[in-house]
């Protein structure tokens, strides 16, 4: 804004305008001081906490590192333990309701029709195997039972024969395994059917297994 005096009267608001602006650039002179005073501080302040900054280099200067590549998973580790997981049948194990209770017991998967279960009473599946738990601890019959099924199953074995006895030799004369044999192989998904041995066979104390097809495999 430009101020005109055309008399001395008009001298006065003159100089109350000069004033004034020369008042508002001395003020914005010393705000102007004041804040280059604390940007300088800060800069010291942050020098002084975390030390002297260097500016970076190139972009094309930088050596990469490689991350290191992860640990091997263990995965034999984790096969085997899936393994014991299946073979970790249970003593527990429900099978009532499972198993035909007829003269002969006999179990056979959903599905499975009844001609199978007839077939294997007649014997018109040959015993390919057999396993004899005789004289093993409950621990070491489920054990050898289960790589038993296993193993039998992995080479193409579709019969076999499992003898668990019939507790003649044991207190009260009752079978110890036979119970537990039954559970056993109901929980092995390998196992489609089995039904009591015919009296040929070993009777009450033995069990004939049909497995599920297997392709043959060398172990």
């Amino acid at each position: 804004m430009t101020l005109k005096a055309t008399s001395l009267q008009d001298l006065a608001p003159v100089r109350r305008a000069l004033a004034e602006a020369a008042a508002q650039e001395a003020l914005l002179q010393q705000q102007r001081a004041e804040a280059a005073r604390r940007l300088l501080a800060e800069q010291k302040l942050f020098e002084n906490t975390v030390g002297p900054v260097h500016a970076l280099k190139s972009a094309h200067a930088r050596h990469l590192h490689a991350p290191e590549p992860p640990e091997p998973l263990p995965l034999q580790l984790e096969l085997d333990e899936q393994r014991v997981l299946q073979e970790a049948m249970s003593d527990e194990f429900d099978v009532s309701t499972l198993l035909d209770t007829d003269d002969q017991l006999s179990f056979r998967r959903p599905g499975i029709g009844l001609d199978v279960t007839h077939k294997l009473r007649a014997g018109q599946w040959s015993i390919q195997r057999q396993l004899d738990l005789h004289g093993l601890r409950v621990d070491e019959a489920r054990e050898a039972l289960g790589q038993f099924i296993r193993l039998s199953h992995r080479t193409g074995i579709r019969c076999v024969r499992v003898v668990h006895g019939k507790g003649l030799g044991s207190p009260g004369k009752t079978p110890v395994l036979k119970g537990r044999v039954l559970r056993w192989l109901v929980q092995k998904k390998e196992v489609l059917a089995f039904v009591q041995a015919r009296p040929a066979e070993g009777g009450a104390g033995a069990l004939v297994v049909l497995l599920q097809p297997g392709r043959r495999q060398l172990y």
